[in-house]
C-alpha cells in the first residue's frame, strides 16, 4: 500500500507555529530529553518553520530554516548558507517520507531567499537520512543537547 505524501507547509500563523513547537516538545523534550529551556530559542522567532501534517490535518513533524545573521554562527558566517535544525517526526509517522518532505520544503524556502547551500547539525544516528538527502558530513563529531552530532552541507 502506497502511504500518501504529507501536506508540508510553512508555518505563516500562530496556530502552525504552536503545532510546530508541540511536536519539538514531544520528540525533543519528552522522547530524547533535552531540556525545554534549551529547545526552545531565540532563533525561533525569526525562523522559517514547516509544517507535515496528515491528511487528516493533524501535525506529523517540523523543521525550521534559519538565514542572514541568525544562521551565521552555525555556518561560518557564509550569507549565502542557511542553517537547517530542529528537524523532528513523530514516532508514529517515521519512515513515510515526512522527514524527506521536511527537509525538501526547507532546502525549497533557502533557495526562496537566494541561498546556495544548506549546512545542518545532525545527531549521528541521523547521519544516513541526510546523506540519502544529498548532505556530506565535514568536521569532528561533537556534542550537542548531550548528544553526539556532526556538521553536514548540501549544495542547492
Amino acid at each position: 500500500m502506497t502511504v500518501p505524501a504529507p501536506e508540508v507547509r510553512e508555518a505563516v500563523d500562530a496556530a502552525d507555529r504552536e503545532a510546530c513547537f508541540a511536536v519539538r516538545k514531544e520528540v525533543f523534550v519528552a522522547e530524547q530529553g533535552v531540556p525545554e529551556d534549551i529547545e526552545y530559542d531565540a532563533y525561533d522567532a525569526g525562523a522559517v518553520h514547516v509544517l507535515a501534517v496528515g491528511d487528516d490535518g493533524r501535525p506529523l513533524g517540523t523543521g525550521r530554516l534559519l538565514h542572514g545573521a541568525a544562521a551565521a554562527g552555525k555556518t561560518g558566517g557564509d550569507p549565502g548558507v542557511g542553517s537547517l535544525g530542529r528537524l523532528a517526526v513523530l514516532q508514529g509517522a517515521r519512515g513515510r517520507g515526512v522527514g524527506a518532505a521536511l527537509v525538501r520544503a526547507l532546502e525549497d524556502a533557502a533557495r526562496a531567499r537566494g541561498l546556495t547551500a544548506v549546512d545542518l547539525h545532525a545527531q549521528t544516528h541521523a547521519r544516513r537520512f541526510y546523506e540519502r538527502l544529498g548532505y556530506e558530513a565535514y568536521g569532528p563529531e561533537f556534542p550537542d543537547a548531550g548528544m553526539p552530532h556532526r556538521a553536514m552541507r548540501r549544495a542547492l
